[in-house]
């Protein structure tokens, strides 16, 4: 079994930081600094633990801003001279890395919200080093204008983690991460910088702006079909695998303009049957889909294939969530069955009850075909 996400952040980063801390400034603390952030700390979720290192930080660096910056600066890692030599665990070794530097970005954001060009300055160097893309947040929020000039300069920044936290730090919806509101409901600062960054040679920054455009299509739907009707014509492998993945949100809820800009929007020519088994399962066991199709075309079809499971809330009424199915070519009169198991286990991001539950498959985002099972929740 994997180890908890929690353990990322422990007692012995907290000390090898306070360690690398200490080496570069005699007066810091260490032994107070270790004391008041692992005090309960095994207790703590990942970001419980991160909010509580970072304040002790507040209490044991410098008061001064720019001197507490200046101190963080000289105790970062050495960055390797290629970055594909990048290896966390070696870096922390050789000074502030990884992991440890998620509360040190969130004590740059809180006490640098009156500083932010300090505080853009020792950001950048963090996220060359792990991330910074929550500690940005709060200073896009409080300065807007100045924060988006300078992601503008960053989006041609040498280094790829730099240009990377351009698109990440400043997606709407970031998990984990202060929702920025006014972002949410108006995107268009970002737009310039997800333009330069779309054809970024670094597959992690692509990634990120797919995953800033999904964000975006989940409030305004229509700004990623312009974004397509756009860019997806003559567009490489690169940027149409970017925009494939940036459409996933709308894909899965079958949006016409979508679906026909990928080629997807054909209503599906044949027959198709769900079958479910066992037809009762209890939470934390598994039901098995069996989708049957029977195509009736001469031609091939193009298929993408999902299927919605309609969770049964506390008030009796159901909520469809959809998940990822097949991607598939479907020869003509080609019949094919389909399985997937999908497992039905408790979850911290949703509350099952029981009774029956529907799932209907999408062809091409429209519903072909459905079945259910009853849940039982103890």
């Amino acid at each position: 079994m994997a180890e908890p996400l929690k353990h990322l952040l422990d007692a012995a980063v907290v000390r090898t930081a306070a360690a690398h801390l200490h080496g570069h400034d005699r007066s810091f603390d260490a032994d107070g600094f270790v004391a008041e952030a692992t005090r309960g700390l095994t207790k703590l979720a990942l970001k419980a633990r991160a909010m509580q290192i970072a304040d002790a930080l507040a209490h044991h660096l410098p008061a001064d801003f720019d001197a507490a910056a200046a101190l963080i600066e000289t105790a970062l890692a050495p960055l390797p001279a290629d970055d594909e030599d990048f290896e966390m665990a070696r870096l922390a070794e050789a000074g502030l890395a990884g992991w440890i530097l998620w509360p040190v970005g969130e004590f740059v954001a809180r006490r640098g919200i009156d500083e932010p060009q300090r505080a853009l300055r020792v950001l950048r160097a963090l996220t060359q080093r792990f991330t910074a893309e929550f500690a940005i947040r709060p200073l896009i929020a409080a300065h807007p204008a100045l924060v988006f000039a300078t992601l503008a300069r960053w989006a041609g920044d040498p280094s790829a983690r730099v240009r990377r936290l351009v698109s990440e730090g400043s997606r709407p919806r970031l998990p984990w991460g202060l929702r920025l509101k006014a972002l949410v409901a108006d995107p268009s600062p970002t737009l310039p910088l997800l333009r330069a960054l779309q054809d970024d040679a670094d597959e992690n920054v692509r990634r990120s702006v797919a995953n800033h455009l999904n964000d975006i299509a989940k409030d305004h739907p229509a700004l990623l079909v312009e974004w397509l009707e756009t860019h997806l014509p003559g567009a490489g492998p690169a940027r149409r695998a970017l925009l494939k993945h940036a459409s996933r949100t709308l894909i899965k809820q079958g949006e016409p303009r979508v679906l026909a800009a990928f080629g997807l929007g054909a209503r599906f020519r044949g027959e198709a049957a769900l079958a479910l088994t066992p037809a009762r399962i209890a939470l934390g066991e598994a039901v098995t889909l069996a989708l049957t199709l029977r195509s009736t075309a001469r031609s091939a079809q193009t298929l993408h294939i999902d299927y919605a499971v309609h969770h049964v809330k506390a008030h009796g009424g159901t909520t469809p969530k959809v998940f990822k199915g097949w991607h598939l070519t479907l020869a003509p009169r080609e019949a094919r069955v389909l399985t997937r198991r999908h497992a039905v286990r408790p979850i911290t991001t949703r509350v099952y009850y029981a009774g029956l539950h529907r799932v209907v498959v999408q062809i091409n985002g429209q519903a072909v075909a459905e079945a259910a099972f009853n849940l039982r929740v103890p």
